[in-house]
């Protein structure tokens, strides 16, 4: 399985179900649709900061990472060379270090970048891009505003059918 689907999945799923829910209450008449957003969106974020931290995923989500990068660098037999994830916010951008020729730099990023869950790799510990949790957040506001979706269309669906009285 990829690490990421078991990272973002979870997150995903946690805002569409937030979403559905929220929607469900915030697209009746007369509800106060703008308290019930707010409520679900950050109920939605809480819960990615929840699974992202105190529960854990980002932590088994780096030991599977750097797991990964050090069975590789162990098959390539590159002992001296190590490799981590960028950390102080934790990234997806993984830092190589150690000694190693030009070829073996540029493969090496090339091998690690191919890695499930590494969006870039580098010799160099450079701003590394968003943080997991922000993508982690990002995902679930996506799945919270698929979920409304849903609620919207069923909502609609339920008004459709109510004028029809045989």
């Amino acid at each position: 399985m990829n690490t990421l689907w078991s990272y973002f999945w979870p997150a995903f799923a946690a805002g569409l179900l937030i979403g559905v829910v929220t929607g469900i209450f915030a697209f009746r008449p007369r509800a106060k649709r703008n308290a019930a957003l707010a409520i679900g969106a950050a109920v939605s974020l809480a819960l990615a900061a929840l699974w992202h931290g105190p529960i854990g995923a980002a932590d088994r989500f780096a030991g599977q990472v750097e797991r990964d990068a050090h069975l590789t660098l162990e098959n390539y037999e590159m002992a001296k060379v190590s490799a981590h994830l960028h950390h102080a916010p934790l990234t997806r951008h993984l830092i190589l270090s150690g000694p190693a020729d030009d070829f073996q730099t540029t493969e090496l990023v090339r091998i690690m970048s191919s890695l499930p869950g590494v969006s870039r790799a580098q010799w160099t510990p450079s701003p590394a891009g968003p943080p997991l949790l922000v993508e982690g957040a990002g995902i679930a506001v996506l799945g919270f505003l698929l979920g409304l979706l849903l609620a919207y269309l069923v909502e609609l669906r339920r008004r459709y059918n109510a004028q029809w009285n045989w």
